[in-house]
């Protein structure tokens, strides 16, 4: 029987907690969050630890250390570009 979307997001949860210090420790991160994973600008059903950076760069001009993880304990991340986070 599948997961239900509580229990994903409820093991996605545990795991970007694990995770979150690192994550935000790359350069132009600027939040570390779980949601719905995007394709192609199109919000999919799959959840995801989702990786707010300022802006996304191609991966041909990051450096090795520069590179976000795919997946986290088997949990897919997905990098969204959201650009500066500011607190008023």
């Amino acid at each position: 029987m599948p997961d239900s979307t509580t229990d994903l997001m409820r093991r996605a949860s545990e795991v970007r907690a694990r995770h979150e210090s690192e994550l935000m420790a790359h350069s132009g991160v600027v939040g570390v969050g779980i949601g719905f994973r995007q394709r192609s600008g199109a919000i999919t059903e799959e959840i995801a630890i989702v990786v707010m950076v300022v802006a996304k760069r191609p991966l041909p001009d990051l450096e090795p250390g520069e590179v976000l993880p795919s997946e986290l304990e088997g949990v897919p991340v997905d990098v969204v570009e959201t650009g500066r986070i500011e607190s008023w």
